[in-house]
């Protein structure tokens, strides 16, 4: 069970299911929802091939895009996530972690949480401006943003820390 091949399949398809069957059915103060997928894009090793990276993250977007009906917003936040996600690394671990595998359940908290925090709020902030799309309505995109990504963040946290390998 050690293949990553299968344990990226088997994380893809949970995270869907979860995300679409159970988490998008949470809506706190009528339209908050957790978007716990994202860990699939945080969890996916950085060893691995960059463009097939960035196809699996558009694929995550567009499968729940798929689900939810909204018009590809999730997509293209995943892909730009994908496409920043080294950068992030860099600034959150130094640049010693383009030379390793990234194990998040044993990195340092500090550390960890400055990842985990760039990574939800430019994927929200992102996904809301796209959703939204208009000026008028920035104070809803920027409170939308803040409190999906506390959720997230807290939803996120708990999962790397329940499933960390010992």
């Amino acid at each position: 069970m050690n293949n990553p091949i299968i344990i990226n399949s088997i994380r893809f398809i949970l995270l869907v299911l979860l995300q679409v069957l159970l988490l998008n059915h949470i809506n706190l103060f009528g339209n908050l929802n957790p978007l716990l997928y994202i860990l699939f894009i945080i969890w996916y090793p950085t060893d691995n091939n960059r463009i097939l990276f960035i196809f699996l993250s558009f694929l995550i977007g567009l499968s729940i895009d798929s689900f939810t009906d909204s018009g590809g917003v999730h997509a293209a936040a995943s892909v730009f996530l994908a496409y920043i996600r080294p950068y992030v690394l860099k600034l959150s671990f130094g640049s010693s972690i383009e030379k390793q595998s990234l194990k998040l359940g044993q990195t340092p908290y500090p550390q960890r949480f400055i990842y985990l925090l760039i990574l939800i709020l430019t994927h929200h902030l992102i996904l809301f401006s796209l959703e939204i799309f208009s000026f008028a309505h920035i104070l809803l995109l920027l409170q939308k943003t803040f409190y999906t990504s506390i959720f997230t963040f807290i939803l996120c946290v708990l999962s790397i820390s329940l499933f960390r390998r010992k």
